[in-house]
């Protein structure tokens, strides 16, 4: 904590009480739920892991699915997904257990660029598969021959997965901006 000091501003410092003797400076909050290593990073870890999974199942037992290359691109993005919220999930776990700090800036770093490139591939990926199932549905009218339910839950699952990347990302962004 930054303290104006007689020599810097010329006003008289305030007089040390009793209690501010005895309880030492004042210090910031270290782990925010939500952060890596905290049980709020686990859960979301947890979620984005489970949506994605969803999304990536719902839409790989569908069988036409690869003659979309927007819905072999939602495959692709959430399959990263999956993997990379995982590994961190692993990794939250482990460092809760052990009870370490995931606070080095190089690993929150790498944290905060993985979760922007893959929150940008789940999202845009998401998007498109959208466009195409509304493109499907609403302006072709052909949902009788392909599975229009099905593309539309993984959409959806994959929209929610996303949802769980963006705080992540926000809140390691924000941790390595305030360093």
């Amino acid at each position: 904590m930054n303290v104006s000091r007689p020599s810097v501003h010329p006003v008289e410092a305030p007089p040390l009480t009793e209690g501010a003797v005895h309880n030492g400076p004042r210090v910031r909050m270290k782990d925010v739920q939500g952060m890596p290593g905290t049980l709020g990073g686990l859960a979301l870890r947890l979620l984005q892991f489970v949506f994605a999974t969803v999304s990536l199942c719902v839409m790989s037992t569908t069988s036409d699915f690869p003659s979309v290359t927007a819905f072999r691109y939602l495959v692709a993005a959430v399959g990263l997904q999956c993997l990379w919220s995982f590994s961190l999930a692993v990794v939250d776990a482990y460092a809760l257990l052990v009870r370490r700090s995931l606070r080095n800036c190089s690993i929150v770093g790498l944290f905060t660029l993985g979760d922007a490139v893959t929150s940008t591939l789940t999202f845009s990926a998401a998007c498109s598969s959208a466009g195409i199932t509304v493109l499907i549905g609403n302006d072709l009218n052909k949902c009788g021959v392909n599975h229009c339910a099905q593309f539309e839950s993984a959409t959806a699952m994959a929209f929610i997965s996303w949802f769980a990347v963006s705080p992540s990302f926000l809140l390691n962004f924000w941790s390595l901006a305030s360093r």
